[in-house]
C-alpha cells in the first residue's frame, strides 16, 4: 500500500484519501473497531480510540512519520518477512527499530496507563529530530543536556541555547523548546536510584549485614553524630534539664507538666516526640504588598532537643507548604488535614519498630502536638477564634472593651488600664481615659501556654 501521503501536507487530497485508506484498513483487519491505537504524532499507538477520534487527530496533529509498518493496525511487519533458504538478517538500524517496537509492543499490550510516559520515552528514541534526519530525538537531547551538566549551563542559558537551535532547524523538528520540556522528556525514563550512607572514614557502606550496624566494623567509630562529651541530645530534656525554676525551655513551662501529669505513659518514655507547629505567610517574589501570591510554610519544631538545637533550621520539619495566588485564609484546615491525620495516629497508635541506636532496641515512638506558633491573624485562622469586632481579644472575650470610631472607621481597644495596680493613680482619672468609669472586673489570668506563646 502506498504510504507516501503520511509526508503530504494535511490539507491536501492526497492526504485525506491516505487517512481514509488507511481507516478503512484499520476496521477490516482489526477486531475491536472502539478500541484501536491511535498514530498521530502525539499518541503514537499508545493511547487508543475510536475511528471518528483517531480520524480527528490525524487531521488535527498529523501523522506519526516514523509508522511505516502498520504492525499494529494489522499489517505483517517487514521484520517478520523471511527468505525461503532461512532467515533473512536486517540491517543494524532495522533491527534497532525492531527490537524497540517489541518493547513498545509489550509496554502497549500491559495496558498500564502509569506506563505512557516511559512509552512516550522508547517512541522518542527511534523519532527522527526532523524528516530525514539521521539522528534521533533522543539522541540529540542527550548529547546537548550531556553538554549543559559538563559545563554547569544554568537553565535559562540552555533555555536560548535550544531556542537558537531550533531556529536553524527545519520547521518540523521535535527539538524541546525550553529546558523545562528536555527534563520532562528525559525524566520519564524513570530511572531508580537508592542511596547508601558510608560510614566517617569510608570504610564501608551501610548495606547488607551493616544495614542497622551502630560502629564502623573496621574503624569502630560510632555511626552517629554525637557531641564531644559523648551526650546524646535527644533526650536532653530528661537528662539535663535544670530544676532552678527558671524557663529556659518547653520543658520547663506548665504545658509540658500538664501533659506529663495527664498523660504519665506518654511521659514515661522520653523518646516521644513533643511538637510545636509553626504556621506564617510569605511572599516569594518580594515586591512589595501589590502581589498577593504567598507561600505559607507549615513547619514542625521538635523540642526534645536542647534550646540551642530545637530552633536551628536543620531541626525544624518543613511538612507542608501551600502555595497560590491567594492566602488559605479560614481554609487552611482543608490543607491541614493530612498533617492532622499524622499527627493523631502518631499519638494514639504511635510508629511502631522505630530503632534507637543509642540504646539498641526498639520502641513505639509517638508524638504530642504542645502547641502553635503564628501571628495575630494567623492565630484567627489556625485556631477559629475571632480576631476583629468588639471581641476580638482571645483572652478577655466577651469582656474585651472596645469602641467603633466612627470617623477612622476603626477599632479601638482601650481597656489596658485594668492591668494596672490596684492603687495606680490613673485608676482614678476618669476624665483622661475617655471620660468613662473604668471597668474594675478583671482580665482572667494568663495562663502558661499562653505566656510562653
Amino acid at each position: 500500500m502506498d504510504k507516501s501521503w503520511i509526508f503530504k501536507d494535511r490539507d491536501s487530497l492526497e492526504y485525506e484519501i491516505g487517512v481514509e485508506s488507511f481507516l478503512i484498513f484499520t476496521e477490516e483487519n482489526l477486531k475491536d473497531p472502539k478500541n484501536i491505537p491511535c498514530p498521530c504524532g502525539h499518541c503514537i499507538n499508545f493511547r487508543k480510540y475510536n475511528v471518528k477520534v483517531i480520524q480527528g487527530h490525524l487531521y488535527e496533529k498529523g501523522f506519526s512519520l516514523e509508522y511505516t509498518d502498520w504492525n499494529w493496525h494489522g499489517e505483517t511487519s517487514s521484520k517478520s518477512v523471511r527468505s525461503s533458504a532461512g532467515s533473512t538478517f536486517l540491517p543494524k538500524e532495522q533491527n534497532a527499530q525492531s527490537e524497540t517496537v517489541d518493547v513498545c509492543e509489550a509496554t502497549c499490550n500491559l495496558e498500564d496507563h502509569d506506563s505512557y510516559d516511559f512509552n512516550r520515552f522508547v517512541a522518542g528514541a527511534k523519532q527522527p529530530l526532523y524528516k530525514g534526519s539521521e539522528c534521533t530525538k533522543l539522541e540529540s537531547m542527550l548529547k546537548l543536556y550531556n553538554w549543559k551538566a559538563r559545563f554547569g549551563i544554568s537553565d535559562s542559558a540552555f533555555t536560548d541555547l535550544l531556542t537558537y537551535v531550533g531556529s536553524l532547524l527545519p520547521q518540523d523538528h521535535v527539538l524541546p523548546v525550553n529546558a523545562y520540556e528536555a527534563k520532562k522528556t528525559l525524566s520519564d525514563l524513570g530511572l531508580e536510584y537508592i542511596k547508601f550512607h558510608a560510614f566517617p572514614n569510608n570504610c564501608v557502606l551501610y548495606r547488607g549485614i551493616n544495614l542497622n550496624a551502630s560502629k564502623c566494623p573496621k574503624c569502630r567509630l560510632s555511626r552517629w553524630k554525637v557531641t564531644k562529651d559523648g551526650k546524646l541530645r535527644l533526650i536532653w530534656h530528661s537528662k539535663q534539664q535544670s530544676n532552678d525554676g527558671q524557663m529556659r525551655h518547653p520543658a520547663d513551662s506548665p504545658s509540658w507538666r500538664n501533659i506529663d501529669y495527664r498523660w504519665p505513659s506518654f511521659a514515661s518514655d522520653p523518646r516521644n516526640l513533643r511538637f510545636a507547629l509553626g504556621a506564617d505567610g510569605i511572599n516569594p517574589f518580594n515586591n512589595g504588598l501589590s502581589n498577593r501570591y504567598s507561600y505559607w510554610p507549615v513547619v514542625l519544631v521538635a523540642y526534645n532537643l536542647p534550646p540551642w538545637l530545637c530552633m536551628k533550621r536543620k531541626f525544624i520539619m518543613l511538612s507542608i507548604l501551600i502555595s497560590g495566588p491567594h492566602e488559605p485564609g479560614n481554609d487552611i484546615d482543608v490543607y491541614l488535614e493530612s498533617l492532622i491525620d499524622d499527627l493523631k495516629k502518631l499519638w494514639v497508635e504511635g510508629e511502631p519498630n522505630v530503632y534507637d541506636a543509642y540504646s539498641k532496641s526498639y520502641f513505639t515512638l509517638k508524638v504530642v502536638l504542645m502547641w502553635t506558633i503564628n501571628d495575630f491573624p494567623g492565630y484567627a485562622n489556625m485556631s477559629g477564634c475571632v480576631n476583629k469586632g468588639y471581641k476580638s481579644c482571645p483572652i478577655c472575650g466577651d469582656d474585651t472593651v472596645a469602641k467603633y470610631l466612627s470617623h477612622s472607621k476603626k477599632m479601638c481597644y482601650q481597656g489596658h488600664r485594668r492591668y494596672l495596680a490596684d492603687h495606680h493613680p490613673y485608676r482614678l482619672q476618669n476624665l483622661d481615659f475617655n471620660g468613662e468609669q473604668e471597668l474594675r472586673r478583671p482580665c482572667p489570668p494568663l495562663s502558661g501556654e499562653e505566656v510562653l506563646a
